[in-house]
């Protein structure tokens, strides 16, 4: 929910003389009306998903901070690294056999532990997922940690929390909460665009539109705060949200996509198997292969070959391609062959536009495309969200009493 439109003071008429102005402002009252009614019907999703997605930003520091033993280790003189089939076998051993190692992540830092995701089937329909901690200068177990079981409507841990609760509202069906977060998140794009129309000064004072107003009383205080807080994060928050229905609701947004120009998309790819009960290759075999595509990234994700036709995919940051402001990609890989069925990578000549704006949508959502300052901008913009709601509530609350009182 943005700026609700300002009334400065017009040095130019609103007269029969001047018919442009009048249409003008009887459009933006329509739009006004639009705006009005999504921010109150939208505008307490939105608080939600801009603070928990304020969190999300820095996710990695609050998980340590809240689990120092497990997620956190003593960075040696030496500093030298285990082999990573050594940091996966520590995990193994922690685990009962049947677990599936489903997810990594690398290290942020020397002080970090590796972070190795299992998925274990209790019965056939039911499992629970587990993180472990690893030393990756010692290979050793830091712990490990339930993370959630099926059926259980709050994971176990704060940050999981928020995640359950930023992209899926905590509703258990997949299904429904990508439909809800996907649709409220497009009309939520529609109220932000609306909020620029209607702050826009018809009469050129600019200056009124972009800053607070000296000396204000309590209500132009608050129409003030709202529609300066919708303006400076109006630039954030449209490629956030467009992004989050991306991630949300990727088989509706790709043929949209298509359209325009042909798009990847790797969670798509599958491995096939040569032959039944085929062998695959290790995971830190993946990392290998893809460190021979790209040396000099640091591996970030990598995503396990939990099931017989998924794939390895294998996310590194850090990579400097020029004329390509993005170092991230994503790698691919069959899980049988190892074989590179997809390249997450805008610098290829190969590259479609296509290719290349989906490759900008998480880097964007996250903050992560602009490093720190990213990060910081898309931290503020989430904070912003509830102050745009609750403002946004007070003044159509104000406007509502100043009606009953002309009528009383």
């Amino acid at each position: 929910m943005t700026a609700i439109s300002q009334q400065p003071r017009s040095t130019i008429p609103a007269n029969p003389q001047n018919p442009a102005l009048s249409r003008l402002k009887f459009r933006r009252k329509r739009w006004l009306d639009v705006h009005l009614w999504l921010g109150l019907s939208l505008g307490f999703l939105l608080s939600i998903y801009g603070i928990t997605g304020s969190f999300l930003v820095f996710y990695a520091e609050i998980d340590e901070w809240l689990h120092p033993d497990l997620l956190t280790v003593e960075h040696p003189q030496d500093g030298q690294c285990r082999p990573l089939a050594d940091i996966f076998a520590a995990g193994k051993t922690v685990m009962p056999p049947g677990a599936k190692h489903v997810f990594s992540v690398y290290p942020r830092n020397g002080n970090a532990a590796f972070k190795l995701r299992y998925q274990f089937p209790t019965t056939d329909t039911e499992n629970e997922r587990w993180i472990v901690g690893v030393n990756p200068y010692t290979a050793q177990v830091t712990g490990k940690m339930l993370l959630t079981r099926s059926g259980d409507w709050l994971p176990a841990t704060f940050i999981d929390c928020v995640f359950e609760l930023h992209y899926a509202l905590l509703i258990p069906s997949e299904d429904i909460s990508a439909v809800i977060v996907g649709v409220s998140g497009a009309l939520l794009i529609i109220s932000t665009l609306t909020g620029i129309i209607v702050w826009w000064p018809l009469t050129g004072h600019w200056r009124n539109a972009l800053t607070f107003k000296a000396k204000p009383g309590k209500v132009r205080f608050n129409y003030d705060l709202h529609k300066t807080s919708g303006f400076y994060t109006a630039l954030v928050m449209l490629p956030v949200l467009f992004s989050g229905i991306y991630m949300v609701l990727p088989h509706n947004v790709v043929p949209v996509l298509e359209l325009f120009s042909p798009v990847t998309y790797r969670y798509w790819f599958q491995s096939q198997p040569p032959y039944p009960n085929a062998p695959a290759i290790s995971m830190d075999d993946a990392v290998a292969i893809v460190f021979n595509q790209y040396p000099q990234g640091r591996p970030h994700w990598i995503y396990g070959a939990a099931e017989p036709t998924k794939t390895y995919t294998v996310c590194q940051d850090g990579v400097d391609a020029p004329g390509s402001i993005l170092q991230r990609r994503c790698t691919v890989i069959d899980r049988y062959t190892g074989k590179i069925l997809d390249m997450d990578d805008p610098s290829l000549p190969t590259a479609t536009a296509g290719e290349i704006f989906t490759h900008w949508q998480w880097p964007l959502h996250s903050g992560q495309a602009f490093g720190m300052t990213g990060r910081i901008l898309v931290f503020i913009t989430g904070l912003a969200c509830p102050v745009l709601f609750v403002t946004g509530v007070i003044r159509w609350r104000q406007k509502a009493a100043t009606r009953r009182k002309r009528k009383g």
